[in-house]
């Protein structure tokens, strides 16, 4: 019986997908697999029956990633699951960052309760004018999942589309439009676009990527659209870019203290994947992840371990070991296994940085001095029997 703890509330529809050898708990120190949304593990001992996290989200900022990997536990998350529903949310910013809906919207129902109200529509509604989209420039920096079905969506509205990502996937490539300008820098992007929107995770190499040194290169009176990483934005050059009026309009999915409420900053609630349709698609693939992990060893959509499929276990015995990605494990592993006469009938091994990852298939099951012998060898960091 695994059990599953639930830092967040999670659709039914994904939890709907447990069978009976599945169990809810409320306890996160006595779980098997963890489910979570935006809840941090950061500050959680994380207990030894945890074998893996699922986030149902794209975003795992809030998990400790290496803590993770130092004990084996796998951390999923659920790329593409909320795609469409960012896209329809930066296609609404992008229409409030060219037309000042919001500040129409805010002045109507300052006046609705005035009886010569649609008289007063007429004589200030210039006041909240602004420009179409169709033929300005949008820029894409990011093209995974979200970034190609924004920039797809944009070629049909009618703009013309640069389009950004040096480690674009072969299966993003194939979906992309033919219509897509590739960028071979981000300062072509910076140069020639009127508007800008950003897909990329935060990480060392993205965090503050938009500062000084970036609006020099923009347009003057560019609109950037931020549904990613809040710290994408260096927010001190953004505040001195919006003052100046470099930057028009910053539209963010993520309100901060100092942008919240600086004029030019049209704050959103965090609500890019706040639609049914998406909680629904990664509580599904959050939940199938980890059942395929915890029944069959199989990694998919890891961001701290390989991706590691080696089909169902059809053979009497598997074992699933997470080790350090150094020379010589896996002859130390087949060692161990055939000290104790156990014939190996098929073997899988993948590495993703300095971790690794390897599942093991025998003509019988693995017997716990066997899981001894391999747990000390020196940079495993856990072994598990499957079946």
């Amino acid at each position: 019986m695994f059990k599953i703890n639930c830092l967040n509330p999670i659709a039914q529809v994904g939890l709907d997908n447990f069978t009976e050898e599945y169990a809810l708990t409320d306890n996160f120190n006595e779980a098997d697999g963890v489910l979570v949304r935006s809840a941090s593990v950061h500050d959680r001992e994380l207990p030894s029956s945890l074998k893996a996290i699922a986030r149902a989200g794209a975003g795992v900022n809030n998990i400790p990633l290496d803590k993770c990997a130092e004990k084996g536990i796998v951390v999923f998350n659920t790329p593409g699951a909320n795609a469409n529903g960012v896209k329809e949310i930066v296609l609404a910013g992008l229409l409030l960052a060219s037309r000042d809906i919001i500040g129409g919207v805010n002045w109507v129902n300052s006046v609705k309760n005035d009886p010569d109200v649609a008289n007063l529509v007429e004589k200030h509604k210039s006041k909240f004018g602004g420009i179409e989209i169709s033929g300005k420039k949008l820029g894409v920096i990011g093209l995974g999942a979200i970034g190609v079905l924004v920039a797809n969506a944009a070629i049909k509205l009618g703009m013309e589309v640069y389009g950004y990502d040096p480690y674009i996937s072969v299966r993003s490539a194939w979906s992309l439009s033919k219509y897509i300008k590739p960028s071979k820098s981000l300062t072509e992007i910076f140069k020639e676009c009127d508007f800008i929107s950003i897909h990329v995770p935060a990480m060392d190499a993205t965090k503050g990527m938009l500062n000084e040194e970036a609006f020099k290169v923009m347009k003057h009176g560019v609109r950037i659209l931020n549904f990613s990483r809040d710290a994408l934005i260096n927010e001190d050059d953004m505040i001195a870019a919006l003052n100046s009026g470099k930057v028009y309009k910053y539209v963010t999915d993520f309100p901060t203290p100092k942008m919240a409420s600086l004029e030019g900053v049209i704050a959103i609630p965090h609500l890019g994947a706040s639609t049914a349709e998406s909680e629904d698609n990664c509580a599904i693939m959050a939940v199938n992840q980890l059942i395929d992990y915890l029944e069959n060893g199989t990694i998919h959509n890891s961001v701290n371990f390989p991706d590691c499929d080696n089909g169902y276990p059809d053979n009497a015995g598997r074992i699933a070991i997470h080790h350090r990605n150094i020379p010589n494990m896996i002859s130390q592993f087949t060692s161990a296994v055939a000290k104790e006469n156990i014939n190996i009938t098929d073997m899988i091994n993948k590495s993703k940085g300095q971790y690794a990852y390897t599942l093991i298939d025998m003509e019988t099951s693995a017997t716990q001095e066997t899981v001894k012998k391999i747990e000390e060898i020196d940079g495993v960091l856990r072994v598990r029997i499957i079946k």
